[in-house]
């Protein structure tokens, strides 16, 4: 199967790259240096990480694979949704909005949010895949 971010921007609740971009710079203005912040965004990045590497390989997997690896796949995405949802609720503490948060849109509003939430974290992935030159 050949995929086109063309046709990924079809698809419900899909996030533009500019959008993603835009997110991105708003949550580390609100981070800054903030050591707290700045481990929080850490143990984000590697969750997000293990998570994209089993979203890239979706689509390769047999059906029997997917129905394999569905549980853990879910598992890992739950855990990218719970650390956005710290770092957001950190930063709310600390007096910030973190509207980037409520950009990216909640499960219990719209279950495609859930997709979108998955969205920017492989887009989180690829922004550290490319410096990792």
């Amino acid at each position: 199967m050949v995929c086109t971010y063309e046709e990924y921007l079809k698809q419900p609740k899909a996030i533009t790259f500019e959008k993603m971009q835009m997110i991105h710079t708003e949550m580390l203005a609100e981070i800054g240096a903030d050591v707290e912040a700045l481990e929080l965004y850490d143990e984000l990045m590697k969750v997000i990480t293990r998570y994209a590497a089993i979203r890239a390989n979706w689509l390769l997997l047999s059906r029997e694979e997917k129905n394999e690896q569905d549980s853990g796949r879910t598992s890992c995405h739950n855990s990218v949704i719970i650390h956005f949802n710290m770092l957001a609720r950190y930063l709310k503490q600390q007096g910030r909005t973190a509207a980037w948060r409520d950009e990216l849109g909640y499960e219990e509003d719209d279950p495609n949010n859930r997709k979108a939430i998955g969205d920017f974290a492989c887009y989180l992935a690829f922004v550290n895949v490319i410096n990792a030159r």
